[in-house]
């Protein structure tokens, strides 16, 4: 059951790494792999030909490389993505895998769950963490990424095994089976079902953020991840969203760089990436044209 309508607006933040906008083509997965729930939301499947607004739907390109030659990388595309600043211009250059000294302490300072959380609003990030992750990075064996450090900056509470399994935490990998291996008591879930408990979670707060790097892993042909699996669990995840998401609640997803939509190879991609926005603001995020301006534009409409 999801919450009763709210005067106040609500954002559930979908980031899925290593996505760009590519034309349909036999070498983009978007277009040959079967995604049901994005073809009934967007009339087609998750490329080019689907750009345009409709009543509560926009389906905008965004440019991850905000200026800075070479090919974008997730820890400023991400630090950009979560604090509206332009991460590369910073440091003058595209920065790989995890934020080093300069973005966390801009990330700590500008993160858009702090600052949401600061205006009084309730945020939240829905992905579970176990003990041990945060045991390896004491260690040093870890290194947060830059979504984890946007919302250790909040001070919000972070989900759990605990939360896990009473439905209320949804992990990068949807369905739950990495968690099987560090922590009894999780059962695996269907993509919908794990769509649903992210739309309850997303009805209780009105800043949701959620991350998942299976997309990427796959565009990169790595830990056996491949394009079909991570489509086709993306798009469970949807349905269920999208079949009980409440009705004040926006719909927001949108990646970092572009990877998964050319198969050909394995690199990163300068192809746009996809903002694609349904709900009753979904409108209000006509006109933006790079990463680093979600965050604000979010901030706006929080009020």
């Amino acid at each position: 059951m999801v919450a009763a309508h709210s005067s106040r607006p609500r954002f559930l933040l979908l980031f899925v790494d290593g996505i760009g906008l590519a034309p349909a083509a036999e070498t983009n997965p978007f277009a040959t792999v079967p995604t049901p729930a994005l073809a009934s939301a967007l009339g087609g499947a998750l490329t080019l030909e689907r750009l345009g607004r409709a009543p509560g739907l926009l389906v905008a390109p965004l440019d991850a490389t905000l200026g800075v030659p070479g090919l974008p990388q997730s820890a400023t595309g991400q630090t950009a993505l979560f604090t509206g600043e332009n991460a590369p211009a910073l440091l003058g250059r595209h920065v790989a895998a995890f934020p080093g000294p300069r973005l966390a302490a801009l990330l700590a300072e500008r993160s858009l769950l702090k600052r949401a959380r600061e205006r009084g609003h309730a945020v939240t990030f829905a992905n579970p963490f176990t003990p041990a992750y945060f045991a390896e990075v004491a260690a040093g064996r870890r290194r947060h990424s830059a979504t984890t450090l946007a919302a250790i900056a909040s001070g919000a509470r972070f989900r759990d095994a605990d939360d896990l399994r009473a439905g209320r935490a949804v992990p990068w990998d949807v369905t739950g089976a990495f968690f099987r291996a560090f922590e009894t008591g999780v059962e695996e879930v269907a993509p919908e079902t794990a769509g649903a408990h992210l739309a309850q979670i997303a009805a209780e707060n009105e800043l949701t953020l959620w991350e998942t790097f299976m997309t990427d892993l796959a565009g990169h042909g790595r830990r056996g991840w491949t394009a079909q699996e991570a489509l086709a669990r993306l798009d469970g995840l949807l349905a269920g969203v999208i079949a009980h998401r409440g009705a004040d609640v926006t719909l927001l997803l949108t990646s970092d760089h572009g990877n998964l939509e050319e198969s050909h190879h394995t690199s990163h991609t300068r192809n746009p990436v996809p903002l694609l926005a349904l709900g009753p603001q979904a409108e209000a995020f006509d006109g933006l044209e790079r990463i680093d301006e979600i965050a604000p534009r979010i901030l706006e409409l929080l009020g």
